[in-house]
């Protein structure tokens, strides 16, 4: 199996529909599986416009200059290539900005909370928390929606995507849209899907090699980054369980014990069990080779740094606070023993890592910033 076909990509897939009778049908890669929506918050044309509206919207922020895609850019997989985010008011956040790409289908949402568990729940920390400020909206709901209220193309897409409600301009109906809005963010027509669908020649014999190696029990990748998806745990429509899955992959061993950064110790934070710190998601890998820098803080500025930690089954760092063998924690996952590779081995990992980069993902239209230049979102 591998992609749909330009017919299927015109609308085919499972339909829903929302409120307002707004017939809403997914456009999805033939292996992908119809993600899961909460009964509360129904699909829609109506919604998915004024959630991507509101996710290019700099007004959706204390200092009306930052937005959703400040952090998230879709020249970059919706990411923004820097080790970590910075918010809205420069207050740096202790984490990379993971990619949008298929975030319908994450068992968890964020990279260590295994309490976030669906898009409208995420939603609120960028906009209303303050360990770090990203959007820094707290105190500032009613200038926001006056802002909305007052613009007139809002006053168009509130009440398209929310026809019932009396007074549509809310926090509630922000939150939904851009959950929404994000759940359409699917990638899954890179050379390698294509490869899948049986053109075999779409990527290199060097990627195909990769491919081989990726999967194999001598490098282990695939257990920590597998399904449709290339990543941790996934959740959709007729899976019979919701699993979650967190790893720590050697990144750091502070003096020795096992610790991580006092700011990024993964699900230990909320479990504050021994044995969860440093596990973090694994995230997906699709379009991988635009996404650096890597790891949970950015700390790995390539892919050629990235295959050289798991070589080593771990990373050592030397001296300074963080000193430690990460190859040595206690905590480590088991999958990530080390390897040895040979230069052209290494190409070819390298190669397919790149074939899973969906170059029209990346530009498409339908993810892309709405607003006219000179716009809420800028030029």
């Amino acid at each position: 199996m591998g992609v749909i076909a330009a017919a299927a990509l015109m609308g085919c897939g499972s339909d829903s529909t929302g409120p307002s009778g707004d017939a809403f049908a997914w456009r999805l890669p033939a292996r992908f599986p119809v993600p899961l929506v909460p009964d509360s918050n129904p699909m829609s044309n109506a919604k998915v416009d004024l959630g991507r509206h509101l996710f290019y919207d700099r007004r959706m922020s204390i200092t009306q200059e930052f937005s959703c895609a400040s952090c998230h850019q879709q020249s970059r997989a919706f990411t923004d290539g820097l080790p970590v985010a910075a918010g809205a008011t420069g207050q740096q956040h202790p984490r990379n900005s993971m990619t949008l790409a298929n975030v319908a289908y994450p068992s968890s949402l964020n990279w260590a909370n295994p309490t976030t568990r669906n898009h409208e729940q995420q939603a609120l920390i960028p906009m209303f928390g303050d360990n770090p400020v990203e959007l820094g909206l707290t105190g500032e709901e009613e200038a926001l929606l006056a802002r909305f209220r007052a613009d007139r193309t809002y006053q168009q897409l509130f009440p398209a995507a929310f026809p019932e409600a009396s007074d549509p301009f809310n926090i509630d109906a922000i939150v939904k849209a851009l959950a929404t809005f994000q759940r359409t963010i699917i990638s899954g027509d890179a050379p390698y899907d294509r490869y899948l669908a049986g053109n075999r020649g779409a990527i290199s014999e060097s990627a195909v090699r990769g491919e081989s190696l990726f999967f194999s029990e001598r490098l282990e990748c695939h257990h920590c980054h597998s399904s449709f998806n290339l990543s941790g745990s996934v959740q959709y429509v007729g899976k019979e369980f919701r699993d979650q899955e967190f790893f720590n992959n050697g990144l750091y061993n502070i003096g020795g014990t096992g610790a991580y950064p006092d700011n990024n110790r993964g699900i230990f934070t909320f479990t504050l069990k021994p044995e969860d710190m440093g596990r973090f998601k694994a995230p997906t890998l699709r379009n991988i080779a635009v996404t650096a820098p890597y790891m949970h803080d950015g700390s790995i500025a390539t892919l050629e740094g990235v295959i050289d930690h798991y070589a080593a089954g771990g990373r050592t760092i030397d001296s300074g606070p963080f000193a430690g063998n990460g190859s040595l924690s206690p905590f480590k996952s088991g999958f990530v023993s080390g390897f040895t590779l040979t230069p052209g081995e290494r190409e070819d990992i390298l190669a397919f890592l790149r074939s899973l980069t969906d170059q029209g993902f990346l530009s498409d239209p339908r993810f892309a910033n709405p607003w006219p230049a000179g716009g809420p979102a800028g030029p």
